[in-house]
């Protein structure tokens, strides 16, 4: 039987289509209605034109290997190569997920310790890799939440209290588990204000959502007397482990009393995950709720890794196979690698947000003047009142081969400005980007409508943000 490549002619074919078929009739392989009748219009280019241009693009985006990105609750770090390097390992790339386990033992394996040495960095006594994200390991959490208290009976508690500064996954988690959310103010130290979370309590209370740094970057002092006070009203505590960069070896989740942790690997363990993924957010809970976990579970059974579907009131699956397997080999490369030195990632990361942070206090506002953790909020209040709002001054960075960091969130802060410095930068990167934001201070006290032209450097020049809103333009035209 002859197949359709026998006899082509690829004989001066350059620029023109590729190949020739010669006298061989497509019809014979595709029906009529499905062939184009005119030429499809396509730039005719050669490949290495096309590497150009594909090159050319990616000269003009913005990365971590280009300079410094301070965006803040995102941990936009810098990640070893050689991590990239081992997911990329033939025999992991390849495996397929419908593997039987005696074929796939090295992969169990290693999500088995990755597993076992989550345990430990949180203190919880079970995990399931199987969330794809950060906010989905949040829904899981919550659905673990739901189905703890169904089980026990207790189906009026249908309340999750949120702190005011919380991210805004959590909220919304907790809605799509059918919740009511019940907001909580934070106090004059951008801390949950004990006294009102005492007038939210009562028996309808399912849980707390927190996250410790909270999104200010400042540690919950509290934390214990919370943990407490929602045991004894018979309610559960959740941590949003998006801020698990400031803890690691000091303390974690269980010392702080909480039952239910999502982490987010793809930052915290390494995995460049810039324009939405890929990302992998797995939960650890504590005994009383490894009952409820996503099925299946990677076991050690005589010596030999398993997925265990045997979980009495699990939530069932939440992720098609077993979650961003990639993710999991990099963040598994990267603690073997750090190991005692997370805590010493932690200390770093911390150090470098407080270096920065006193040294623009003053210049810019500083809502909170605690110590902060692994990042800090900063107000551009008083630049607005000169002249130029938060974003001003995030185009007038964009200028200076820095990243803008996360701009108007925490909601509670007018102008915010998210500064998250991360463990990885030098002192000197760190005085760079401290001595850019003295002169954006300066410039727009004494010229500010030179800063208002920014960016002016860049590939794309100042735009119209809210035309671009009102009237898109999403479609090519020749």
């Amino acid at each position: 039987m002859k197949t359709i490549f026998e006899g082509v002619n690829t004989a001066n074919t350059a620029g023109v289509d590729g190949v020739s078929f010669g006298e061989y009739n497509l019809g014979q392989f595709i029906p009529q209605e499905l062939i184009r009748k005119n030429p499809i219009g396509l730039p005719q280019l050669s490949e290495l034109e096309v590497m150009r241009h594909y090159k050319e693009l990616s000269d003009k985006n913005f990365c971590i290997e280009k300079g410094f990105y301070p965006l803040g609750s995102c941990t936009m770090k810098y990640n070893p190569k050689v991590n990239e390097l081992l997911a990329s390992l033939e025999n992991f790339c390849s495996l397929h997920p419908e593997q039987e386990d005696d074929d796939a033992q090295g992969s169990l394996e290693l999500m088995f310790n990755l597993q076992e040495a989550l345990k430990v960095l949180t203190g919880m006594d079970a995990v399931t890799l199987q969330p794809a994200a950060g906010a989905h390991g949040e829904l899981t959490g919550m659905m673990i939440i739901k189905k703890y208290f169904e089980v026990k009976g207790e189906l009026n508690r249908r309340k999750v209290i949120v702190p005011d500064s919380a991210h805004g996954t959590n909220p919304a988690s907790a809605k799509m588990c059918g919740f009511d959310i019940v907001e909580v103010k934070s106090n004059e130290k951008g801390q949950v204000d004990i006294e009102t979370l005492k007038n939210l309590l009562d028996e309808n209370v399912a849980a707390i959502m927190m996250t410790n740094p909270n999104t200010l970057g400042i540690f919950e002092e509290n934390v214990l007397e919370i943990s407490e006070l929602m045991h004894n009203n018979g309610s559960l505590l959740y941590y949003d482990g998006a801020n698990f960069n400031a803890i690691m070896g000091w303390t974690n989740p269980r010392l702080m009393g909480f039952d239910v942790v999502h982490l987010n690997l793809h930052k915290t363990f390494s995995t460049p995950h810039g324009g939405g993924g890929p990302g992998s957010g797995p939960v650890c809970v504590r005994e009383e709720l490894k009952d409820f976990l996503p099925s299946p579970i990677i076991k050690l059974v005589n010596s030999k890794y398993v997925r265990d579907y045997n979980i009495s009131h699990s939530i069932g699956k939440v992720r098609s196979f077993f979650g961003n397997f990639g993710v999991m080999v990099r963040a598994y490369a990267y603690i073997l690698m750090m190991g005692n030195n997370l805590k010493l990632a932690s200390a770093d990361a911390v150090l470098n947000a407080n270096y920065i942070k006193e040294k623009l206090k003053g210049v810019y506002e500083l809502p909170y003047n605690e110590s902060c953790m692994h990042e800090f909020v900063l107000s551009g209040e008083k630049q607005h009142k000169q002249g130029v709002s938060t974003l001003g001054i995030a185009k007038r960075l964009m200028d200076s081969n820095c990243h803008p960091p996360t701009i108007y969130f925490p909601l509670i802060v007018h102008e915010a400005i998210m500064i998250e410095p991360t463990e990885s930068e030098s002192k000197q990167v760190l005085d760079n980007f401290i001595d850019t934001m003295l002169r954006i201070a300066r410039e727009i006290e004494e010229n500010p409508e030179e800063v208002l032209k920014s960016p002016q450097t860049t590939p794309i020049k100042k735009v119209d943000e809210t035309l671009a809103a009102r009237k898109p333009d999403l479609v090519f035209k020749q």
